[in-house]
């Protein structure tokens, strides 16, 4: 019933209200439009031009790591359009093959892989992360490579595959201290050396002064009280909280969910072949000062490992089915909700919401084995 529920309201406001996200992805207004991506080609340009690449003439200010502007760097001598249509082209490609490779490495039967890859290609996130030109095809390419190599029994490599992906993101970092909590200390000690090599790389490239300034500004920046930013310092600020406390309720979620897992490892029953890493993920995101939305699609390999070990036709596979459903439902979403209506603080959380719903599915089913 959630699912068809999602399913409609997708439909309705389709239909009533332009996807803004959609429509956009032809425009050339780099500035306003995609604005992100703008920001991180500039990073880019001044990089290879020996400039600061936290001082040019974008909109918005980068909030990522000098390693993002060194990857971007081939780009940096095409024109900006071009530049963006490339990139959103490479990220299209990057999120459904990574879906597919997820579906099999699960063996997912057909019917799960068609409709999760249709989904994701339908999905808000999807359509925000393209329209913006963000980086989370990276991410999630580089999440489910750990992960794999994990459920191959690499999980040396895949320690170093996580790092790498929180040098690009630093608020993916708890996944790195699950080995910790589960005391595999060698994977442990893999990821942080490869995030600090990863990070190093990037600073060097761009300058100890940019990483100086990196820092300052991520430590700076101030929580958005937006529709999309599905974390719990976001949802506070919604609710007419300090933002604070929503920190403090995330930070509890991560803690608690470490400590679960701590003890659930114990006794040998916590795969990190399977839902645990994303279910440490979804709790840091939780806690993040900035979520968007568009951060649920890297939690999406975690939703398809729960089909993976769950009976067919079982509630389990209906619930997931809801949680593949919801995030289609588009941003316009927002438009429905007015200052002065009671039900506005409760609408503007549904993302949120759907971040809470993937973390509790994620950590319920932390503990169901996952056989390569």
């Amino acid at each position: 019933m959630l699912a068809v529920a999602a399913l409609a309201l997708t439909a309705v406001l389709h239909a009533t209200h332009h996807n803004l996200l959609v429509l956009g992805l032809s425009s050339t207004d780099m500035r306003e439009l995609h604005a992100d991506f703008d920001t991180f080609w500039h990073s880019a340009v001044a990089l290879t031009q020996g400039g600061d690449i936290y001082e040019t003439p974008a909109k918005l200010r980068n909030l990522n790591p000098p390693l993002l502007s060194l990857l971007l760097a081939p780009l940096a001598g095409l024109d900006v359009v071009v530049a963006y249509r490339v990139f959103a082209a490479v990220t299209l490609l990057l999120i459904a093959g990574a879906v597919l490779l997820v579906c099999r490495e699960l063996r997912l039967p057909w019917w799960w892989t068609a409709g999760a890859t249709l989904a994701m290609l339908a999905s808000s996130p999807l359509h925000g992360t393209l329209y913006l030109g963000q980086i989370y095809g990276l991410l999630l390419v580089g999440l489910v490579a750990g992960w794999i190599a994990e459920r191959r029994g690499h999980p040396l490599l895949a320690g170093v595959l996580y790092g790498v992906t929180v040098a690009l993101k630093p608020s993916l970092a708890p996944v790195l201290l699950l080995p910790a909590v589960q005391q595999r200390w060698r994977p442990f000690f893999a990821g942080v050396g490869g995030a600090v090599v990863a990070t190093l790389v990037g600073a060097l490239a761009a300058g100890p002064s940019s990483a100086l300034e990196w820092l300052r500004i991520g430590f700076g920046e101030p929580v958005p009280d937006v529709l999309d930013n599905a974390a719990l310092p976001g949802e506070a600020l919604r609710l007419g909280l300090p933002s604070g406390v929503g920190t403090v309720l995330g930070l509890v979620a991560l803690v608690g969910t470490l400590v679960w897992l701590a003890r659930r490892s114990r006794t040998g029953t916590v795969d990190p072949g399977g839902t645990a890493p994303w279910a440490v993920i979804a709790a840091g995101l939780l806690m993040s000062p900035i979520s968007w939305h568009n951060y649920l699609l890297l939690l999406w390999p975690g939703v398809l490992a729960v089909v993976a070990a769950s009976a067919a036709g079982s509630v389990r596979r209906a619930w997931v089915a809801a949680l593949l459903a919801l995030p289609l439902v588009p941003v316009s979403w927002g438009e429905l909700w007015t200052p002065d209506d009671p039900w506005t603080p409760l609408g503007r959380s549904l993302y949120c919401a759907i971040l809470l719903a993937y973390w509790v599915t994620l950590l319920r089913n932390a503990d169901r084995t996952m056989e390569p």
